[in-house]
């Protein structure tokens, strides 16, 4: 079951890179119910196991053309976010909390073991997004959240939903947009 789980993982971070035209330096907020993920309602079976399998198996994919991962713990640590300090920046608010699979959620407590120079910050705008089992992603993306399909759409039990981010656009009919801003 793991490795069916870190290939659905796996998959779905791939798609994610091509559909959101994902580039070094760029961040993936990642919320992950490894509950719904077995099947169960959001924070009742927490696995350390699955955390770690996916959070795994999304690094394999994003470490490799140096994208940030940026892990939401659950509403029992209010949404804080597992970053490292180098892609948090010098801005950011680092809170003081460990995640755990009982507060935090199981994912983000493996991204928190995963993650070279990991923090806790409460706030971030981040590139794109994967929504692991309905965890409520979208507070952490940047302002304009475009959905994106994905075929990889399963892991175990959870749905999967994917967005990217572009920036706002301005202007009437004369103006000219960068298409390769999204």
């Amino acid at each position: 079951m793991l490795n069916e789980i870190k290939e659905s993982a796996r998959n779905a971070a791939l798609e994610l890179c091509e559909k959101a035209f994902l580039k070094a330096g760029q961040t993936v907020i990642v919320g992950c119910s490894t509950s719904e993920i077995l099947g169960h309602h959001i924070g009742t079976e927490s696995s350390a196991d699955i955390g770690k399998a996916v959070f795994d198996a999304l690094s394999s994919v994003f470490d490799k053309i140096g994208v940030f991962i940026v892990a939401q713990c659950c509403e029992h640590l209010n949404r804080t976010l597992v970053i490292g300090r180098e892609a948090a920046g010098p801005l950011s608010v680092v809170v003081n909390a460990i995640p755990t699979p009982a507060a935090g959620g199981a994912f983000a407590a493996a991204a928190y073991a995963g993650i070279y120079d990991p923090v806790c910050i409460e706030r971030f705008s981040a590139d794109a997004g994967l929504d692991i089992g309905g965890t409520l992603i979208g507070m952490h993306l940047k302002r304009v959240a475009v959905p994106l399909r994905l075929e990889n759409n399963i892991i175990g039990k959870a749905h999967v939903i994917a967005a990217r981010t572009r920036p706002p656009y301005i202007g009437g009919s004369r103006t000219i947009y960068d298409e390769s801003l999204g």
